[in-house]
C-alpha cells in the first residue's frame, strides 16, 4: 500500500475465466497499456506484483482471480470502469498449450483518500468479510465492528486480504422476458412437444448467458403466459450488479436462436431476500402510531408501498406518511408511518425497491388489535360502604398510563391503586352518609377507566355506579295469631326501591316459594307481602323478610302463632245423610285425627248440644244421640252440624248431616251400620263408617251410595278409596298448603310411585282409588317447581300403573261416576312435562309398558332437529314426532322439548267422549318448558289400526271444550299423508294429539269423493250461471211482466230468490276453499262464511214462503186490496228480516263458547250444539206451509164453494202461478232433507250423492221453473227478440196460440200436472169460439194473478 504521505487510488477487480489446463497465467497481458498511456505521473513506482487467488487443480471449469490496481490520479477510476463495462465477454486468451476464456471482470473494492486516511469501500453487491471487519477500524467509527456483523467501509486496505466479497447468501431471481412471437395454447401444457422445445432452447441460452454472474448455480424455465410469449424463469446466484446482469442478458440474446425474437428491453427481475422489513410496535392497538421500515443495501430511493387488501398503492395523506432516503450512498431506508391506525389498515403490506431491472420486494402482515377492557358496566353501591372498581385489559402489555375519570351530578372521587396484575387498575371510592342524605342516593355516576399504550392508542370503559341508601325495613307490627284454616298476611316495607332480591325464609332457613308472596316497587320504597290463604300448623314459627343488595342483607322478623283447629275437609261426619223415624233416634258423630282439647257442640237449627268424646287409636270422635220427638213434624228435613272451638275461641263448622224425619210405618230397610230408610231412598255414607271391610294403614276415604230396594240396602255407587291411597291423598292436600311444598315434592312423588305399585290390585277394585290417584297427580302438578328426571320417572311409574290394561274396566266404572278424569290426567302429565328440566345432558328418555317419554334440551348452537319414535309392541302401536331445526332456533336456550306417548289412553277417552269415531292409535303429547310466542309447526305419524277405513282427522285434545271438560278438536291440524297403515299429521301448536276416523264421510282419495267434488263444482257453476241468467231475463222482461201489483210482487220474489241463492252459492264455494284439508281453518273467516251461508239460504226459503203467502192472500182475500208499498215492506221484512234475526241469534248464542261452526268444516255445528237446527227447522216448516198452500189453492180451484166458482181463465191462471211453488218448494225441501240425512253418523253414500246433485243444480231449477216456465216471460222474450217475419205469424196465431202455449192447460205437461190431483183435462180453453175479447180477458186475468 502507498505510504501515508502520498495520495493513492487503488481498486480491486475480480476476473472469472475458464480454462482446460492447470493455471499458469501471466496477467500482465490482459492489462491494456493504452489505459495508462499519457496518464502515468512521473516518478511512479513500478506496479505492484499482481496478486492472484486461484485454485490449482487440473481440469477445472472456472476460476476467480482478484487483481489490485493502484493509481496516483483518482480520475482514472471511471474510465477504467467504463472500459470494463464495454468489454464483450467471453474474451478468449490464446496460449500455446491451453484455451482460456475470461467470462467477466467486476470492480469489487475501491480505496479513496479521505483527508489523511484511506477509506476502502465495497462496490454494490459486495461487502467486507467478517474477519476483515473485526481487527480494523470502520469508516463510521473508531472501533471494530460488532461481533458477527459485516461492514462496507474500512480505514485502509487489509495487507493480507481478503478484499470485498460477494454477499454470502444465494439469491433466487424471479425473472421474465418477452418473446415477440404468437402465443400457442400448447405452451400451457408442460407435457407438449412445443413446451419442451421452448424450455430446452431457452434454458441453454440462459445458462450460457448467466454463467458469467458471480456465484451462478442454475437457471430454470417455470412457464409461459400470453402477452406475445412471456417466459418466466428463476436464476439462482449471489447478488449481482445491474451492469453485470445487463451483460448476462446480452449474452442470453446472443446465444438464443433469432427465430425466438427475444425483446432485450423486456427483462425483469424480482428478488425478495435482500430487504429488511421491520414493524414498530410489535403489538399494534387501534389508535397507535405505527412505523413500517424497509431497509435495503441497494442505493436507490425508488421505493413504493402497496396495501394488498385494498389493492392500491399507499400515498401520502393526513394519516399516511412515506419518507425514503439513501444513507452513505450505500443503503436505502424507507419509513412508512400510519397515524391513528384502524382495523381497516390491517393486512399485508409490500415494500418494493426498483433499480434498473431489479425489484427488491418484502412483505409483512400486520394485525390491529382493538383495546378490550373488561369491567362491571353497572354497579350499585351502598352508601357509607367502600367499594372498588376494577378495569382489566384482555392483553398482557405494559400500559404507559391508566387514568380514571368521573361524570355525574355529584362528585364522589376515589383513589387509583396499582394492581399486582399490570393489565388491571383498581379505583377505590367511598360515599359518605352526608352525600347520600343530601339527595344523592339513587343518583348515577359514570366512572371511566382509560388505558393508553406507549404509541398513543387509547381504550376506555364506562362503569355506571348507582349510589343507594341503606334500607330500613318495617314489618307488620301487630302480633299474628290465627287458627288453622284461617288466612294470614305479613307486610314488609323498605324505604328504598333498589334491591337485587327480596325473599322470605322460615325459622329453619328454608326459602318460602314465591307463590306465597308478592313484591312490588313503590315510588318511595318497596313492599313485599307474604299471604297464606289457609294456614296449617306448618306455618307456626318465625318468618324472615330479607332484602338483599349485593352482599348486604337487611332482615326483619315476625313470629306467627297458628293454633290447632281442624280443617273443615278433615272433619269426618256420620251420617252424611240418614232417615230417622218419628219418635226414633240416631247416633251422630264427628271424627278427627287430632287429640287436641277442643270444645265440640252439635248444632241443629238454633239449638246447640254438647258432644261426648271418644278416642279410638289416632281417631277422636265426638258423639251425640239425636231423638226425633213430637216437636218435629213429618216429613221434616233437619241439618245438623258439629262445631269445633279451640283455646283462642276460634271455631270451625263441619259439613252438614242431613236427617230426614219420616213416619215409622214407611220404614222398610234397616241396617245397624247403614241405618233405616223407606223404599227408593238413596243415601250417602263415608266409606270409613260403612260396612266396607276396613284395611290396614288408616281409615278408608271416599263416599259410598246406598239405595233401599225392597227391604234391603243395595250399593248403588262405590267410590271408596283404599286406606293407603287415602292417606296419600290427605298428604297431597296438606302438601300444597305447605310453605316448603317444592322441597317436599320429590319425596312425595317417590312414595306415591311405591305405594301405587303395591296397591295395584286395590286400584283395579276401587274406582275411587283410581280417581284419588288422578286427583293427587293433578294437585301435585300445580306445585310451581322444576321437575328432574328422577321425579318424572316416579310420575310416569304411577301413570303406568293406572293405565294398565287390567284397570281399563275400572276406568269405565269411574267415568260413569265422574267425568273429566282422563282429561284431568292428561293435563297433569302435560304440566309435569313443561316443568321437566334435565340436569346433565341433552337427551331425556323414560320407558314404561303403558307410557313412554322422550325429549331433549336445547343447547346453544344445537344443530339437531327433534325426532322421536315410540313403539309399543304389546299394543301393536307406534308413532313418530318431528320438529324441524329452524323451529328449534326460535326456542330459548336450555328449553326442554318433551313428548309423552300413551297406547291405552285413547281407549279410555273413547269410553268418556261420546259421538266420536275412534281408531286405535297413540295419544302423543308434546310440550316445551318455556312459552312459545311464535307459530310452531310439529309433524307426527300415527299407526292406523282401523280396519274400516274412512276419513282420518288429525286432532288435539282441547281442554276448553265441553264446558272445560275437554274434547277432540282439529283446529290448526291437517292430514299430510295417508298410507295403508299410517297417518301423517301437521299442527301449528303443541299439546296432546291423536287421529279420529269418520266412516260416514267418503275417503279423500276415493272415487266417490272425487265424483262428489266434480258434481259440486260443475253443478255450482251451472247454478251460478243459471241464476245470473234468471236475473238477466227478469231485467229484460221486467216492464212487460210487472204491469199490475200482483205480477210485480211475484217477480220481486223470484228476483230475490235468485239473488239470495246466487250469493249463497258464492259463499258455498268460499267455504269449500276454506274447508280444504290442505289448509288450516281460519276461525274468523270460517265464522263469517258460515253466517252468510246460513243467512242467504234461509232468505231463499223465506222468499219462497213470501211467494206462497202472496198466492194464498190473492185466493182467499179476493175483495181485500193492499198497496204495493205495504206488500213490499212485508215481503222484505219476511224475506230478509226473519233470516237475519235467526242467523244473529244463532251466532250470538253459540260463538262465545266457540261451538258455532263445526271443527272440520265451515257450516253450522251439529255435534256440540245442534246449531244446524236453526236452519233445518225453519226450512222444513216453510216447505210444509208452502205445500199446504199449494194443495189448498188447487183444491179451492177444482172444488169451489157455492157462488164462488171461478171461470176457466181464472182456473188456468191460478194453476200457472202455483206451478213454481208446487215444483220449487218440494225440490228445495227435498234437497235439505237429504242434507240433514248426511249429518248423522253412518249415513249411506246415496244420501251424499243425491244431496250433492240437488244442491248443485238449485239455480238451474230456479231458472226453469221460476222464470222460463212463466208464459208471460216466454211471450215477452219472443216479442223482444223475434224477427219481423215472425211477428205476422205470431199475430196470425194469436187467437189460437195464446190459448195453447207450451205449458197450457191442454198441453201434455199440464194434463200430467192435473192428473197428479185426480183430474183428466176437463177444462178446454182452446175452443174455436174464443174471440179477441175473450183472449184479452184471459190475458188480463193471467196478468192480474201473475
Amino acid at each position: 500500500m502507498k505510504s501515508p504521505r502520498r495520495t493513492t487510488l487503488c481498486f480491486m477487480i475480480i476476473v472469472i475465466y475458464s480454462s482446460q489446463a492447470t493455471l499458469n497465467l501471466n496477467l500482465e497481458s490482459i492489462v491494456h497499456p493504452s489505459i495508462l498511456r499519457g496518464h502515468e505521473p512521473a516518478g511512479e513506482e513500478p506496479p505492484r506484483h499482481k496478486r492472484a487467488v486461484a485454485s490449482s487443480s487440473p481440469a477445472v471449469d472456472e476460476h476467480t482471480v482478484d487483481i489490485e490496481i493502484s493509481f496516483e490520479n483518482a480520475s482514472f477510476l471511471e474510465p477504467i470502469k467504463a472500459h470494463l463495462n464495454s468489454l464483450s465477454f467471453p474474451i478468449q486468451v490464446n496460449s500455446t498449450d491451453q484455451v482460456i476464456n475470461i467470462l467477466s471482470i467486476e470492480v469489487t473494492t475501491v480505496c479513496r483518500p479521505a483527508g489523511n486516511e484511506i477509506w476502502c469501500s465495497c462496490e454494490t453487491g459486495y461487502r467486507w468479510p467478517q474477519e476483515s471487519c473485526l481487527p480494523h477500524l470502520t469508516c463510521q467509527d473508531h472501533g471494530g465492528s460488532p461481533a458477527g456483523n459485516h461492514c462496507s467501509c474500512l480505514k485502509g486496505l487489509p495487507p493480507k486480504g481478503p478484499f470485498c466479497q460477494l454477499r454470502g447468501a444465494d439469491v433466487t431471481l424471479r425473472m421474465s422476458v418477452r418473446l415477440n412471437v404468437g402465443f400457442q395454447e400448447d405452451l400451457r401444457n408442460s407435457s407438449s412437444a412445443l413446451y419442451r422445445s421452448y424450455k430446452t432452447d431457452l434454458e441453454m441460452a440462459f445458462w450460457k448467458g448467466y454463467r458469467i454472474l458471480p456465484g451462478f448455480k442454475m437457471v430454470t424455465v417455470t412457464g409461459f403466459r400470453p402477452g406475445s410469449v412471456v417466459v418466466t424463469y428463476e436464476v439462482t446466484t449471489t447478488t449481482s450488479s445491474p451492469e453485470l446482469m445487463r451483460k448476462a442478458n446480452e449474452q442470453v440474446l446472443q446465444n438464443l436462436n433469432q427465430t425466438y425474437k427475444m425483446d432485450y428491453n423486456s427483462f425483469q427481475a424480482v428478488t425478495s431476500n435482500e430487504t429488511k422489513f421491520s414493524v414498530i410496535p410489535e403489538i399494534i392497538f387501534e389508535g397507535d402510531t405505527v412505523s413500517l421500515v424497509c431497509e435495503n443495501e441497494v442505493p436507490s430511493s425508488n421505493v413504493s408501498w402497496y396495501h394488498v387488501e385494498r389493492r392500491s398503492d399507499v400515498q401520502n395523506s393526513s394519516r399516511f406518511w412515506i419518507y425514503t432516503s439513501v444513507l452513505n450512498n450505500m443503503t436505502s431506508l424507507s419509513r412508512f408511518t400510519i397515524y391513528n391506525i384502524t382495523q381497516g389498515d390491517a393486512g399485508e403490506y409490500i415494500c418494493k425497491l426498483t433499480l434498473d431491472i431489479f425489484e427488491y420486494e418484502a412483505r409483512k402482515k400486520i394485525n390491529v388489535t382493538p383495546i378490550r377492557i373488561s369491567a362491571n358496566e353497572e354497579m350499585q353501591v351502598m352508601c357509607n360502604s367502600p367499594v372498588s372498581l376494577n378495569c382489566c385489559s384482555d392483553i398482557h402489555v405494559n400500559w404507559s398510563k391508566i387514568e380514571w375519570k368521573q361524570e355525574g351530578k355529584i362528585s364522589i372521587p376515589g383513589n387509583s391503586e396499582t394492581d399486582t396484575d399490570p393489565r388491571c387498575s383498581k379505583y377505590t371510592l367511598h360515599a359518605n352518609e352526608v352525600q347520600c342524605l343530601s339527595g344523592s342516593a339513587g343518583t348515577q355516576v359514570v366512572y371511566t377507566c382509560e388505558f393508553t399504550s406507549a404509541h398513543g392508542a387509547r381504550g376506555s370503559k364506562n362503569i355506571q355506579v348507582t349510589f343507594t341508601s341503606v334500607a330500613n325495613l318495617i314489618i307488620t307490627p301487630d302480633p299474628i295469631s290465627v287458627s288453622e284454616g284461617q288466612s294470614l298476611s305479613i307486610k314488609c316495607t323498605s324505604d328504598v326501591n333498589s334491591y337485587d332480591e327480596v325473599y322470605w325464609n322460615t325459622s329453619a332457613g328454608i326459602k318460602i316459594h314465591k307463590r306465597f308472596y308478592t313484591t312490588r316497587r313503590c315510588p318511595n320504597g318497596t313492599e313485599s307481602v307474604l299471604t297464606v290463604k289457609t294456614a296449617t300448623r306448618e306455618w307456626n314459627g318465625t318468618y324472615y323478610c330479607i332484602f338483599r343488595y349485593k352482599n348486604s342483607y337487611r332482615v326483619a322478623t315476625k313470629d306467627v302463632t297458628v293454633h290447632p283447629l281442624p280443617l273443615e275437609s278433615n272433619i269426618m261426619v256420620d251420617p252424611l245423610e240418614a232417615v230417622v223415624p218419628l219418635r226414633g233416634s240416631r247416633h251422630l258423630k264427628c271424627c278427627i285425627e287430632d287429640d287436641e282439647d277442643y270444645k265440640v257442640t252439635f248444632q241443629m237449627d238454633s239449638w246447640f248440644f254438647p258432644a261426648a268424646k271418644e278416642v279410638n287409636g289416632k281417631q277422636v270422635c265426638y258423639k251425640y244421640d239425636f231423638t226425633a220427638n213430637s216437636v218435629f213434624q213429618c216429613p221434616k228435613h233437619v241439618d245438623v252440624f258439629c262445631h269445633f272451638t279451640n283455646a283462642v275461641n276460634n271455631s270451625v263448622r263441619s259439613t252438614s248431616m242431613k236427617l230426614n224425619l219420616v213416619p215409622e210405618m214407611t220404614i222398610m230397610c234397616q241396617d245397624p251400620v247403614i241405618g233405616v230408610g223407606e223404599p227408593g231412598r238413596v243415601i250417602q255414607k263415608l266409606c270409613q263408617f260403612s260396612d266396607i271391610p276396613s284395611s290396614p294403614g288408616g281409615p278408608a276415604g271416599g263416599i259410598i251410595t246406598y239405595e233401599c230396594v225392597g227391604s234391603q240396602w243395595k250399593v248403588k255407587r262405590n267410590n271408596c278409596i283404599s286406606a293407603p291411597i287415602n292417606s296419600l291423598l290427605q298428604l297431597a292436600k296438606a302438601l300444597i298448603k305447605s310453605p316448603t311444598q317444592d322441597k317436599k315434592l320429590a319425596t312425595y312423588l317417590k312414595d306415591l310411585s311405591i305405594s301405587t305399585g303395591k296397591v295395584e290390585n286395590e286400584v283395579s277394585s276401587f274406582p275411587g282409588s283410581l280417581g284419588a290417584i288422578i286427583n293427587i297427580l293433578d294437585l301435585l302438578s300445580t306445585v310451581p317447581t322444576q321437575v328432574n328426571s328422577e321425579m318424572m320417572t316416579h310420575v310416569l311409574s304411577t301413570v303406568n300403573v293406572i293405565l294398565d290394561k287390567p284397570i281399563l274396566s275400572t276406568w269405565k266404572v269411574l267415568q260413569q261416576q265422574q267425568t273429566n278424569q282422563s282429561s284431568q290426567l292428561l293435563d297433569s302429565v302435560e304440566r309435569f312435562s313443561r316443568a321437566l328440566q334435565s340436569e346433565d345432558g341433552t337427551s331425556l328418555c323414560i320407558s314404561q309398558t303403558n307410557v313412554q317419554m322422550k325429549g331433549m334440551v336445547i343447547r346453544s348452537g344445537h344443530p339437531k332437529s327433534y325426532k322421536q319414535s315410540f313403539v309399543f309392541a304389546d299394543s301393536d302401536l307406534w308413532g313418530n314426532v318431528a320438529i324441524d331445526n329452524f323451529q328449534l332456533e326460535n326456542l330459548q336456550t336450555d328449553s326442554s322439548i318433551v313428548t309423552v306417548a300413551f297406547p291405552t289412553l285413547k281407549t279410555i277417552i273413547a269410553q268418556e267422549v261420546q259421538g266420536e269415531n275412534f281408531t286405535n292409535s297413540l295419544v302423543m303429547t308434546t310440550t316445551v318448558t318455556h312459552n312459545i310466542t311464535m307459530p310452531f309447526s310439529i309433524s307426527m305419524t300415527f299407526k292406523n289400526n282401523n280396519p274400516l277405513g274412512g276419513l282420518p282427522q288429525c286432532v288435539f285434545w282441547n281442554f276448553n271444550l265441553a264446558n272445560h271438560t275437554g274434547g277432540w278438536d282439529n283446529s290448526g291440524c291437517y292430514v299430510k299423508e295417508v298410507n295403508e297403515d299410517s297417518v301423517s299429521c301437521s299442527c301449528d301448536h303443541l299439546t296432546s294429539f291423536s287421529i279420529l276416523m269418520s266412516p260416514d264421510s267418503p275417503d279423500p282419495g276415493s272415487l266417490l269423493k272425487i265424483l262428489l267434488d266434480i258434481i259440486s263444482y260443475i253443478g255450482l257453476c251451472f247454478s251460478i250461471l243459471s241464476l245470473a241468467a234468471c236475473l238477466v231475463v227478469e231485467a229484460v222482461v221486467w216492464k212487460s211482466v210487472t204491469k199490475n201489483r200482483t205480477s210485480y210482487m211475484r217477480h220481486t220474489c223470484i228476483v230475490n230468490i235468485a239473488a239470495s241463492l246466487l250469493v249463497a252459492d258464492i259463499w258455498f264455494i268460499v267455504a269449500a276453499a276454506i274447508d280444504d284439508h290442505h289448509y288450516i281453518l281460519n276461525e274468523t273467516a270460517c265464522v263469517a262464511t258460515t253466517f252468510f251461508i246460513h243467512f242467504f239460504y234461509l232468505s231463499v226459503f223465506f222468499w219462497m214462503l213470501t211467494l206462497g203467502l202472496m198466492l194464498f192472500y190473492r185466493l182467499v182475500f179476493i175483495l181485500h186490496d193492499t198497496s204495493r208499498s205495504t206488500q213490499k215492506a212485508i215481503a222484505f221484512s219476511l224475506g230478509y228480516g226473519c233470516p237475519l234475526v235467526i242467523s244473529v241469534i244463532t251466532v250470538g248464542a253459540t260463538q262465545p263458547q266457540e261451538v258455532y261452526t263445526r271443527k272440520n268444516a265451515c257450516w253450522l255445528n251439529w255435534e256440540d250444539t245442534k246449531a244446524l237446527l236453526a236452519f233445518i227447522i225453519p226450512a222444513l216448516i216453510i216447505v210444509v206451509v208452502n205445500v199446504t198452500i199449494t194443495v189448498v189453492v188447487i183444491t179451492k180451484i177444482l172444488r169451489p164453494s157455492i157462488g164462488d166458482k171461478p171461470s176457466k181463465q181464472e182456473k188456468s191462471s191460478l194453476f200457472q202461478i202455483s206451478k213454481s211453488i208446487g215444483v220449487l218448494t218440494p225440490l228445495l225441501g227435498l234437497t235439505w232433507g237429504f242434507g240433514l240425512a248426511t249429518v248423522f253418523p253412518g249415513s249411506n253414500a246415496v244420501f251424499h250423492i243425491v244431496f250433492t246433485l240437488l244442491n248443485a243444480f238449485q239455480g238451474l231449477f230456479i231458472l226453469l221453473f221460476g222464470c222460463l216456465w212463466d208464459q208471460k216471460v216466454q211471450e215477452a222474450l219472443l216479442n223482444k227478440f223475434s224477427l219481423s217475419r215472425w211477428s205476422s205469424q205470431l199475430s196470425k196465431s194469436t187467437s189460437l196460440g195464446s190459448s195453447t202455449p207450451v205449458f197450457s192447460m191442454s198441453s201434455p205437461i199440464s194434463r200430467r200436472f192435473n192428473n197428479l190431483f185426480g183430474k183428466t183435462g176437463t177444462y178446454d180453453v182452446s175452443t174455436p169460439e174464443t174471440t179477441s175479447s175473450s183472449v184479452e180477458n184471459t190475458s188480463s186475468a193471467y196478468s192480474l194473478l201473475n
